[in-house]
């Protein structure tokens, strides 16, 4: 999804998408009351993308203040957070089409799917910890490990 559609899908649910200024560039964004705060040093489209997916998917999970990680709860909503931030921008169907593109390093799969690297490598992590090393979609083999490749079975 592009940023413009992402933020389309937030207009849709009734989620206000505004910039500010953080006190600290580590915050990338928060979301609160039907309000997405997105931090405006962010410089890049693609890295708004991510940030913006990522507090969408709060918006649909989350259930009062989870800023504080030391607590279990909150960890595991900020997970799921982003696992509907992967799967909506990545997904195993997305690393599928980027192959099918001619995509055969995480930078072009980065590129192709416009997410960063960063949110690329993390996906990867995550996929990998729900399904191995690997995991079969339709006629393809996706391997997490040692590095993103598919295989497309005869």
């Amino acid at each position: 999804m592009t940023y413009e559609e992402l933020l389309t899908s937030a207009e849709n649910e009734g989620v206000d998408v505004i910039y500010h200024k953080f006190n600290s560039d580590r915050i990338k964004g928060l979301y609160c009351d039907g309000t997405i705060a997105i931090n405006e040093n962010i410089q890049t489209t693609v890295e708004k993308s991510c940030v913006l997916a990522e507090e969408l998917g709060h918006h649909q999970t989350a259930v009062g203040n989870i800023i504080d990680q030391s607590e279990v709860q909150n960890r595991k909503q900020e997970r799921l957070g982003r696992i509907l931030a992967y799967n909506k921008l990545i997904g195993l169907h997305g690393i599928v089409s980027a192959y099918k593109a001619g995509c055969r390093n995480s930078y072009d799969v980065a590129t192709y799917l416009d997410v960063t690297e960063d949110f690329l490598q993390e996906a990867l992590s995550c996929y990998k910890q729900k399904y191995g090393i690997y995991t079969k979609l339709d006629n393809y083999v996706i391997y997490f490990e040692p590095t993103i490749s598919v295989l497309e079975l005869i």
